[in-house]
């Protein structure tokens, strides 16, 4: 966690549903817990980090979250008003040009205005002073999921090609020289020890060197399960498959001695068979990619609630972590 809390910006994306959000959150709380001050940036997205912080529902202001953790869900037109007040200076001007519905319905039309406005936005919270000194020390920015947030993270290069010179571009250059000095930035990919997602994790995180040259810090694998198996006694589990067929057999049976093994056999093949893929998936994760891996465990009654949050952050910042 000292390693990433000298970052300035964490882009933090991967699969949906691998647990983006939950990791942000860890993240910013680990970071918080050693004196951090951290704005979580989400883009106009279903809000659900207010669940694993035990927090109001968070809106697009920026709202103080738990110690040391604040938290806003960027609205893109609301983010390029503010942008225009800030190079027009004056508000009437600013409202009367982003009050006019052909501007709004042009803008919306703009590929990548959107996107810019809410990378941008959390950009700028970077460079935002309070007495003297940095107003954040690290924005973590829950990006949207793979493909999405791939095409994010190309904006500001696609301005600096076709913009004119100017604040936009200006601002562009600053983000972009950010994002990749891999000192002040990096970009954290989520997976999950399953097929689909470490797939995509290899693709993104190869055309995050080929296109946009930007580090990736780390791969945090997401719902790991302890073993409950040896080698050989998964083998044997998963060799016999057709247990998972026992199932409705054996709650219409009779009960008896004998009949009660047919649900426990029916459960243990099932986990031995997620252990297998588990195992396969996190072997061709390491395999294939050299950066950091950190692993956290699969949580059970703690999933998406503010204790799991802070177990998961309890993780991340132990001496020894499991990985590589």
């Amino acid at each position: 966690m000292a390693d990433l809390g000298s970052r300035r910006f964490l882009f933090v994306t991967g699969k949906g549903g691998v647990g983006k959000t939950t990791t942000s959150a860890a993240i910013a709380t680990a970071l918080a817990a050693q004196g951090k001050r951290v704005l979580i940036a989400m883009c106009k997205t279903k809000e659900r980090l207010s669940a694993v912080l035990g927090t109001p529902p968070i809106g697009p202001d920026i709202t103080p979250c738990i110690p040391n953790v604040w938290a806003v869900n960027i609205d893109p037109e609301r983010a390029l008003y503010e942008y225009a007040l800030m190079v027009i200076k004056l508000r009437v001007v600013a409202n009367t040009v982003f009050g006019n519905e052909y501007i709004k319905t042009f803008l919306r039309a703009v590929p990548g205005m959107y996107e810019w406005a809410m990378l941008g936005k959390a950009w700028f919270h970077t460079t935002e002073k309070l007495d003297g000194h940095d107003k954040f020390d690290v924005v973590v920015f829950d990006a949207p999921a793979t493909g999405h947030g791939l095409d994010m993270l190309r904006i500001p290069k696609i301005i600096l090609d076709v913009a004119p010179p100017g604040i936009l571009r200006r601002d562009a250059q600053r983000a972009v020289d950010m994002f990749q000095n891999s000192k002040e930035s990096g970009i954290i990919v989520v997976t999950m020890p399953e097929e689909m997602p470490v797939t995509e994790t290899i693709e993104l995180c190869g055309a995050l060197d080929r296109d946009l040259k930007m580090p990736v810090l780390r791969l945090i694998v997401n719902g790991v399960l302890p073993p409950l198996f040896a080698d050989g006694e998964r083998a044997g589990l998963v060799a016999h498959k057709e247990l998972l067929s026992l199932s409705a057999a054996a709650h219409a049976a009779e009960p008896s001695a004998d009949k009660d093994a047919g649900p426990a056999m029916v459960a243990a093949a099932r986990r031995a068979l997620r252990e297998a893929v588990q195992r396969d998936s996190l072997k061709r994760l390491l395999a294939t990619l050299p950066q950091s891996v950190v692993m956290l465990p699969f949580l059970f009654d703690e999933a998406s609630t503010k204790e799991g949050t802070k177990l998961l952050a309890e993780v991340l910042s132990s001496p020894e972590v499991a990985g590589r």
